[in-house]
């Protein structure tokens, strides 16, 4: 995509920041001086934002709108470059005039928001401008003013995977080209949720930054193989040495994991909205959706494999879906027991749980091994034992449609609990005491512990060894990996 525009002698924010005569192309946006006054205008907001994005001291009011008009002179000089999110680029201005006019009050972006709808454009590498006031997960909860240029990843694979069996008409994967802050931390998506608005519209679409994912688990897996001295098969190795590849097996991951959410039997609203459960159904929910993705890829290697043992020849994008399909089963499993299982806090942490899950799971069916202070996998029994993990909790989903939520609760807690030992000190592990099996469900959830199951000491040790590493994945860029 090459759409430029014409942008002389526009004025973007302080005076210093000044758009020269040569063209802005979509391509190269993050080295324009609009984008660049328009970042540093949303990141000098930031500072005069309050955690639910107000700006509360009338002081602050003539720099904020200051910045507002710097931001909409940006916006303009860059819609030009986005045409296909015209509608949106737009809307923008009129919701921060809103804002200021307001008097800075709690940010209402829902008219913009609406208007923005980048599902309709996955085309591989379309770009966009996207500014919002909104939280980043696993970045920053407060409501500020961010501000990113992002890049569409769409293979023609995953093109022909969604238009058949996997569809999912909601699921974006992204590139992050530049941000602002908010994104220069562990956050690796772009939900419409996390905007502030004043109610909440229905919801047509989310993004994932692959590159981010991609990046990230290239280079804790490449620490952690070496340092566990594990032997990677060529397919594994190749994900580490090509961020490109790794960003398309992720797009292939995610793209199942997100449409598994709404699919199978749910005894429960997958998502969870608005509920106060036990941390470790979010572990079991996440860990279904990703074993899914994992035993889909399973099935579609084994598929095209027969084909081509058959003698039958695939076309190009059937090859780069069977060699995907494999590189999937890969990352699931490495990403899992490696980055999932010692990255973040031991409060409540469920993608924690389900990575030490997975690793105790195999471990006990000596699929993977921990001998002479070596790590080994079986590469011949691992695939049909990380499917028989997905089918245990698939059961358990299934049983559950049957059950009362607390009694799906303590069923979910003996699934974990039979393959990852819980903390000492649990009243779950103990039993739970009669009036509280007898009162509501938040007694359950009041009883669970912040660190209800702690990490192996293999996990503890790892994680010791690998603590620099993992914190030097924050804010890391496909490009830096």
């Amino acid at each position: 995509m090459s759409t430029s525009v014409s942008t002389a002698g526009a004025i973007v924010g302080e005076p210093e920041v000044v758009e020269d005569a040569s063209t802005v192309e979509a391509s190269t946006i993050e080295f324009s001086t609009a984008w660049l006054g328009l970042k540093a205008a949303a990141t000098r907001l930031q500072a005069r934002q309050a955690r639910d994005g107000s700006v509360p001291d009338p002081a602050d009011h003539p720099a904020a709108r200051a910045e507002v008009d710097a931001i909409v002179a940006s916006v303009a000089a860059l819609a030009p470059a986005f045409p296909h999110d015209a509608a949106y680029l737009a809307a923008l201005p009129g919701d921060f005039a809103r804002w200021a006019d307001d008097g800075f009050g709690v940010p209402d972006f829902l008219d913009s928001l609406v208007a923005f709808a980048p599902q309709c454009h996955r085309i591989d590498g379309t770009r966009h401008l996207v500014v919002f006031p909104m939280t980043t997960q696993n970045g920053s909860s407060a409501r500020h003013v961010e501000a990113l240029v992002v890049e569409t990843i769409w293979p023609e694979f995953i093109a022909e995977l969604e238009a058949g069996d996997y569809g999912n008409r909601l699921f974006l994967s992204l590139r992050l080209i530049d941000f602002t802050p908010g994104y220069d931390t562990n956050s690796a998506v772009l939900f419409p949720e996390t905007v502030s608005v004043r109610e909440v519209p229905a919801f047509t679409w989310g993004a994932i930054f692959q590159d981010r994912e991609a990046a990230r688990y290239r280079r804790v897996v490449a620490a952690a193989a070496s340092t566990t001295k594990l032997t990677l098969s060529d397919d594994a190795a190749s994900l580490l040495a090509d961020q490109d590849l790794a960003e398309k097996t992720f797009v292939m991951w995610d793209l199942i994991h997100d449409r598994t959410h709404m699919r199978g039997d749910l005894p429960f609203d997958p998502f969870m909205i608005k509920q106060r459960m036990p941390f470790f159904l979010y572990a079991l929910e996440e860990l279904r959706c990703d074993l899914t993705a994992f035993r889909e890829s399973v099935a579609i290697q084994r598929r095209l494999d027969a084909r081509v043992a058959a003698g039958e020849a695939l076309t190009p994008i059937e090859e780069q879906t069977r060699r995907h399909a494999a590189l999937v089963q890969h990352a699931v499993l490495l990403d899992r027991i490696f980055r999932f299982a010692i990255t973040g806090s031991r409060v409540r942490n469920y993608d924690g749980l389900g990575g030490q899950l997975l690793f105790a799971w195999l471990h006990r069916r000596h699929v993977l091994e921990w001998c002479d202070v070596e790590l080994s996998i079986d590469e011949s029994r691992v695939a049909d034992a990380v499917v028989e993990l997905g089918d245990a909790i698939d059961a358990l989903y299934w049983e559950s449609i049957d059950r009362p939520k607390t009694v799906h609760w303590l069923k979910a807690y003996e699934l974990v609990a039979s393959v990852v030992t819980p903390n000492p000190a649990s009243v779950w592990a103990t039993g739970l005491p009669r009036e509280v099996l007898a009162g509501p469900p938040r007694g359950y959830t009041d009883l669970v512990m912040d660190d209800e199951f702690p990490l192996s000491m293999f996990f503890e040790a790892l994680e010791r060894k690998m603590r620099t590493v993992i914190a030097s994945t924050a804010g890391i860029r496909g490009s830096a990996a």
